[in-house]
C-alpha cells in the first residue's frame, strides 16, 4: 500500500527553516507591540469622544481596516509601510517616462535596482512627513465639524512650532522602524516578503474584534455568521482563480548545436497573467482618494464662505461614504490597473529579450513586432482582471444592498475586500515560499509503501 506523504512535515524539524519562522514571527510580535505605542502630545479624551461620535466617515474605517487599528489609536505606526509603497510606486511610473532613468535601468539592471531601492528609501521620508500633516489635519478637521476638541494641537506658528515638529518626526520615524522591521524580515525571515507580511500584520489583527462585534447582535449572529462563511469562501475563490490566472503565449526556443547538427526548435510558452499589478493599483488608488479630504481639511476653517462651502462639499464626497466617491474609486482602480500594468510590461521588454534567445513567436516578427504582439495580449487579458478589481474594491459599497443585514459595508468579509484581496495574496506567496524553501533543503514530497 502507498500513502504520498509531504515535505511540510519537516517544517519545524528543519533548522534553517524554523529559524526563519521564529525571527518572522518575533519581528511581527515586535511590530504589533510598537503599533500600541501613541504619538506624543495625543489628546486621549478627545481622541475617545472623537471615535465615540463616529466622525470620519468611511475613510477612517478603511484606513483603520489597513493598519490594524493603529489610525483610530493615532499610534506611531498609523502610518504602516504605505509611504514607501507609494514611493516605490512613483519611481516606477517614473522610470519609463524619463529617459535618463530608463537607461539607468536598461544599461545595468542589478545597478539600476540598487539606486531605485536607495532612492524609494529617500523619497519615503518626505511621503511620511506630508501623509502625517494629513492625518493629523483630517482628525482635528473631522473633529471640529462635530465641536470636539482637536485630538493633536497642531501648526507651525508661535507655541505650536515645537510640539508639532515633535509629532512629525515621531510619525516619520514610526513608518521608517515600521519598514527596517519589513526589511529585518526579508533578510532573517520570510525571503522577500516582509513589508507584505507587516501589511498582512496589520489587517489580520482585527479580524478577532470584527467577529466579536458581529457576535454581540443577538437577533442576526448565526444568520450573519452563515453569510459571512458563505461570502468569504466565494471572495476567497473568486480572488485566487484571477490572482493565478495566465495565459500561455506560444513560443519556439532554437534548439542546441550537437556537433555538427542542431537540434529541432523546442517548444515552448510565454505565461502572461491576468493580474499583473497585483493589489499595487487597490493601494494606490485608495491613497489618491484621501488626498481630496486632505486638501480641503486646510480650507473648511476659511473666512472666504465659497471657500469654506467648497471645502465642506469635497470633504463631504471623499468622505467614503457615497456613491460618488465608491464609483470613482472603481473607476481609478481599473484605470490605474491598466496604467501600472503598462509600465510594469514595457520594463519587461519581452520582444527584445525574445530575439536575444533566437526564440520566436510563431508568424510574429523578432523584436519589436513581438513587443507590439505581446503588449496588445497583455491588454486584453488585464480587462477581466482590471474590472474584477474594480468591483473588488467596491464590494463594500455593494455589499450594503445585496445584503442589507450587514449593518457594516465589510461586516460580511470581516475585513475590507480590498484587505482580504491582500490577506490572500500574501497567504499564497509565503505559502509558495515556504514550498520552496522545503525543496531547496531537499525535503521533497515521497511515497510510503506500506
Amino acid at each position: 500500500m502507498k500513502s504520498k506523504i509531504s515535505g511540510w512535515r519537516y517544517l519545524w524539524t528543519s533548522v534553517d527553516i524554523r529559524r526563519k519562522l521564529l525571527f518572522t514571527l518575533g519581528f511581527l510580535a515586535l511590530y504589533r507591540v510598537a503599533a500600541n505605542v501613541p504619538v506624543p502630545g495625543v489628546d486621549f479624551t478627545a481622541l475617545e469622544a472623537f471615535r465615540s461620535s463616529g466622525a470620519g466617515g468611511s475613510i477612517l474605517g478603511f484606513l483603520d481596516l489597513l493598519s490594524g487599528g493603529t489610525v483610530s489609536q493615532f499610534s506611531l505606526l498609523s502610518m504602516g509601510v504605505y509611504p514607501y509603497i507609494t514611493a516605490q510606486i512613483i519611481l516606477q511610473l517614473l522610470t519609463p517616462i524619463i529617459p535618463a532613468l530608463q537607461q539607468r535601468m536598461e544599461d545595468d539592471p542589478r545597478e539600476g535596482q540598487k539606486w531605485m531601492e536607495k532612492w524609494t528609501y529617500i523619497l519615503a521620508v518626505p511621503m511620511a512627513m506630508l501623509s502625517a500633516i494629513g492625518q493629523v489635519n483630517i482628525f482635528n478637521s473631522f473633529a471640529t465639524q462635530r465641536g470636539l476638541a482637536q485630538i493633536v494641537p497642531f501648526g507651525f506658528s508661535g507655541d505650536l512650532i515645537l510640539p508639532s515638529l515633535t509629532v512629525l518626526f515621531a510619525m516619520t520615524g514610526g513608518t521608517m522602524f515600521a519598514i527596517w522591521l519589513g526589511e529585518l524580515i526579508s533578510e532573517y525571515g520570510m525571503r522577500k516578503q516582509g513589508l507584505s507580511l507587516i501589511i498582512f500584520a496589520g489587517i489580520v489583527v482585527s479580524l478577532p474584534s470584527n467577529l466579536a462585534r458581529m457576535m454581540s447582535d443577538e437577533q442576526n449572529r448565526w444568520l450573519l455568521l452563515a453569510l459571512t462563511v458563505i461570502v468569504l469562501v466565494l471572495t476567497i475563490y473568486a480572488v485566487v482563480v484571477v490572482q493565478q490566472g495566465q495565459r500561455n503565449v506560444p513560443v519556439m526556443y532554437p534548439g542546441r548545436r550537437m556537433g555538427n547538427r542542431m537540434s529541432m526548435p523546442v517548444k515552448g510558452s510565454l505565461p502572461l497573467k491576468v493580474n499583473m499589478a497585483g493589489m499595487i493599483p487597490l493601494i494606490f488608488a485608495s491613497a489618491i482618494l484621501q488626498f481630496p479630504a486632505i486638501v480641503s481639511s486646510y480650507f473648511v476653517t476659511s473666512p472666504t464662505a465659497w471657500i469654506a462651502n467648497f471645502a465642506q462639499g469635497t470633504q463631504n464626497t471623499f468622505d467614503g461614504t457615497g456613491g460618488t466617491y465608491w464609483l470613482i474609486y472603481f473607476i481609478m482602480v481599473v484605470v490605474f490597473t491598466f496604467f501600472y500594468t503598462d509600465v510594469l510590461f514595457a520594463q519587461q521588454n519581452y520582444g527584445e529579450n525574445l530575439k536575444r534567445m533566437g526564440a520566436q513567436i510563431p508568424g510574429v516578427s523578432r523584436g519589436a513586432p513581438t513587443q507590439r504582439y505581446l503588449t496588445k495580449v497583455q491588454r486584453r487579458i488585464t480587462l477581466p482582471g482590471a474590472l474584477f478589481l474594480g468591483l473588488v474594491a467596491v464590494l463594500p459599497y455593494l455589499m450594503q444592498f445585496i445584503m442589507p443585514i450587514s449593518s457594516q459595508g465589510s461586516g460580511l468579509l470581516l475585513v475590507s475586500s480590498a484587505g482580504l484581496l491582500i490577506v490572500v495574496g500574501v497567504v499564497r506567496d509565503v505559502f509558495q515560499n515556504i514550498d520552496a524553501e522545503l525543496k531547496l533543503h531537499g525535503y521533497q514530497d515521497s511515497i510510503l509503501v506500506k
